[in-house]
């Protein structure tokens, strides 16, 4: 049975926070909100919580994970950014955008895209997200929250306790929050695409 910690949405209580963070270190698998919906998170390095989320959520290797960070000093730790590609971040976040950059090689390689050695990255606008990076000190390996045979996540923490309370070590109680994906912003190459619209409003880019 997971644990189960109400936490506010805008002033997270920072024991609660320090509790979460210590069950992520210990090798638990979590569910928090993040500015877009529920999602599934570990540490970066627990290979054994990686291949847990991977099971609940029925994925292969190709999927693409992302990495929730606390500022661009840490998104810089874990990407290659170009200099137009650090100003758009630093311009738009944080809030609901996610990031496709050059992995650096603190990123493990089973989290990188098998090709093209790309992560994803954001930094939160979610109050309780933005405490969980800030307080363990490194990005929180993250995928969205849906659980097959579903297509979106699920939204409600009473819903969520109902059907993996026992399949997660922590599950966190941030209120509802409606499924809408982030904006995806590709700044692999010379310029930054735009490849999904979503909850994040981005500005035009050339």
């Amino acid at each position: 049975m997971a644990h189960y910690l109400e936490i506010h949405p805008e002033n997270p209580q920072l024991r609660l926070i320090q509790r979460a963070v210590e069950i992520i270190r210990n090798g638990g698998i979590i569910i928090y909100p993040t500015d877009s919906a529920y999602a599934l998170a570990c540490h970066l390095d627990d290979k054994p919580a990686l291949d847990r989320i991977r099971r609940i959520r029925q994925l292969d290797d190709k999927h693409n994970f992302t990495l929730v960070c606390k500022d661009l000093k840490q998104v810089s730790n874990f990407s290659k950014i170009n200099n137009d590609a650090f100003r758009l971040i630093k311009s738009i976040t944080p809030d609901a955008f996610t990031f496709i950059l050059e992995a650096t090689k603190e990123v493990p390689r089973r989290l990188q895209h098998p090709k093209k050695k790309t992560i994803g990255v954001c930094i939160p606008k979610n109050a309780i997200a933005q405490k969980l990076a800030e307080e363990l000190g490194e990005p929180l390996m993250t995928t969205t929250l849906i659980v097959p045979p579903d297509t979106t996540a699920l939204s409600d923490p009473y819903d969520i306790r109902e059907r993996l309370d026992d399949a997660v070590d922590l599950i966190i109680d941030g209120g509802i929050v409606e499924y809408r994906p982030t904006t995806i912003i590709n700044c692999t190459e010379n310029t930054c695409v735009i490849v999904r619209q979503g909850k994040g409003l981005a500005p035009m880019l050339n």
